[in-house]
């Protein structure tokens, strides 16, 4: 197998630090956590976690028990938790995890309490009709006598701060305050974190920030690009008139064009809505995609880049927001997509 595959995913360890600290710094006096699942949302897991650790962060969230068990000896010490809570077919691995579950539903709690577990994370449903017991049967004792580390909610509606549904979330989930003996209460995601402090309870969750994404403008400040996506060229072709381009020739050249297919496509996370509208760069010169993103190749436009050969790398764009903006993709599914075909290496 070569060790020079021609898609590189240069990942910027200091800007992932970075990011962690503004949402840190943004979260006031709550602590602040960081969710790392998805396999630390495409980047790697375990480089992920390790350096959210340095930069100070001592509470980690995961979807899974074998996302917990892929990290559990990088937190050791520190408060790691597993957001889908226990099937029946996680309790051997979860009794033996030093990762706490996030219970979700009374059967859940049921299981949690016949096997004699230990301290838990309870997920209450104040409106996403997602995950979690509902506000009722907190109110109605199904927790008590729990070892309640974090009692915590997700907003349905952060990305929009004016949506009054993430009001009607904060007033659900401050009900209970007084009700379950929590250590913690939590509710702010990344956008969540900056709707404003009656949001951050005693701790946060980002996610999909601390990867560069920011879905709100008060966010774009504060929040560097981690990824950066390199594809090098496998051809260098000139099209004429009348040439079309791509699957269902959706482009069609009305003069002469300078072209380079790069080695990316939609196996690689580099999806199709990316056709026609995203853009790589060589050097300070933009090159914008010409029709359709195929499985593994895209051309691009290097008229502004004629002397591009064949052998060399363009930059992809991939700043989240505007990548989104670009594709119609959410930030999060530009991430977690990102294929098993490129090198990855980190960089301080």
């Amino acid at each position: 197998m070569t060790d020079s595959p021609p898609l590189r995913l240069r990942l910027d360890g200091a800007a992932l630090a970075d990011n962690w600290h503004a949402l840190d710094r943004l979260s006031g006096t709550a602590a602040c956590g960081a969710a790392v699942k998805a396999n630390g949302y495409g980047l790697g897991a375990r480089d992920v976690t390790g350096r959210l650790i340095a930069a100070g962060c001592r509470d980690l969230y995961v979807a899974t028990w074998a996302e917990a068990e892929e990290i559990a000896d990088l937190c050791a010490g520190r408060s790691l938790s597993v957001f889908h809570g226990v099937r029946r077919e996680d309790m051997a691995a979860a009794i033996d995890s030093p990762a706490r579950p996030c219970l979700n539903s009374a059967a859940q709690i049921m299981r949690w309490r016949e096997a004699g577990g230990g301290a838990c994370d309870v997920m209450v449903d104040t409106g996403m009709n997602r995950l979690g017991v509902s506000v009722r049967e907190v109110r109605d004792g199904l927790l008590d006598g729990l070892r309640l580390d974090t009692l915590m909610s997700h907003l349905a509606c952060a990305d929009e701060p004016g949506n009054p549904k993430n009001d009607d979330q904060h007033k659900a989930l401050a009900s209970l305050s007084e009700r379950t003996g929590a250590m913690r209460m939590s509710l702010a995601n990344s956008a969540g974190i900056v709707l404003g402090k009656k949001y951050h309870f005693d701790l946060t969750r980002p996610g999909i920030s601390l990867y560069g994404g920011a879905q709100v403008e008060a966010l774009v400040p504060h929040i560097r690009q981690v990824a950066f996506p390199e594809a090098q060229v496998i051809q260098r072709r000139t099209i004429g008139p009348g040439d079309t381009v791509g699957y269902n020739a959706t482009f069609t050249a009305d003069r002469d064009i300078e072209l380079a297919i790069l080695h990316i496509g939609y196996a690689d996370g580099y999806l199709r809505g990316f056709s026609g509208t995203g853009g790589a760069r060589f050097g300070d010169a933009a090159c914008p995609v010409i029709g359709r993103v195929s499985m593994d190749l895209v051309a691009v436009s290097v008229d502004a880049a004629p002397e591009t050969r064949e052998g060399d790398w363009l930059a992809i764009d991939f700043d989240l927001p505007a990548a989104s903006a670009q594709s119609g993709l959410s930030q999060y599914e530009l991430l977690t997509t990102l294929g098993r075909r490129y090198q990855r290496s980190w960089y301080e």
